[in-house]
C-alpha cells in the first residue's frame, strides 16, 4: 500500500525517489532484479544483505552485507514511503566504479563517482536522519518556512 502512495505521488510531481525498498526471506534471482529497487533480505529478526542493480548504467548487481559483525558492512534505513538511506557510501572498485550515497531513495553522487565523468558535483557527507520526508510534501516544516519569503 506505501509502495502504490509513494508511486502516485511522484507521478504527481510530489514525491521524489530513484529507488525504492521491499524486504524478502532469501535472495532475488539476479535476472529478475529490476533497476530503481533496493531488495534487502531479513532472515527473521536479522538483516542480511541489500541487493539492487547499480545504478550508474553498468546495469551489475550490488551486494551489501548488512550483518553487524562483517566487515564491509552498511545500514539500511527505510521512510514511510520505502525510500531507504544506505551508510556508508557504496563505492564499487570494479566494473564501472561508482561511487554514491542512497538518500531517501534518491541516489547521490560523490565527485568522480559517476560513470559519466566528473560533471557531478560532491554531496555532503555526514550522516542521514532517518526516516527524512520530502520537504515539497511537508511545507509546514519549521526548515521551509524560514526559507520561505513573505
Amino acid at each position: 500500500m506505501r509502495r502504490t502512495v509513494a508511486r502516485l505521488l511522484r507521478g504527481l510531481g510530489l514525491l521524489r525517489y530513484d529507488m525504492l525498498a521491499r524486504e524478502q526471506p532469501t535472495h532475488p534471482d539476479p535476472a529478475s532484479l529490476p533497476a530503481g529497487e533496493l531488495v534487502v533480505v531479513r532472515d527473521g529478526e536479522h538483516l542480511k544483505w541489500a541487493c539492487m542493480r547499480c545504478p550508474g548504467g553498468c546495469g551489475a548487481e550490488i551486494k551489501l552485507s548488512l550483518n553487524p559483525v562483517r566487515r564491509p558492512r552498511w545500514t539500511v534505513t527505510q521512510d514511510w514511503f520505502g525510500r531507504p538511506s544506505v551508510t556508508p557510501s557504496v563505492h564499487r572498485k570494479e566494473g564501472c566504479g561508482c561511487h554514491f550515497w542512497i538518500r531517501c531513495g534518491q541516489v547521490e553522487w560523490c565527485r568522480g563517482g559517476h560513470p559519466g565523468g566528473d560533471g557531478v558535483p560532491a554531496t555532503p557527507r555526514g550522516p542521514v536522519p532517518p526516516a527524512q520526508t520530502d520537504r515539497r510534501l511537508w511545507p509546514f516544516l519549521s526548515e521551509n518556512r524560514a526559507s520561505r519569503t513573505p
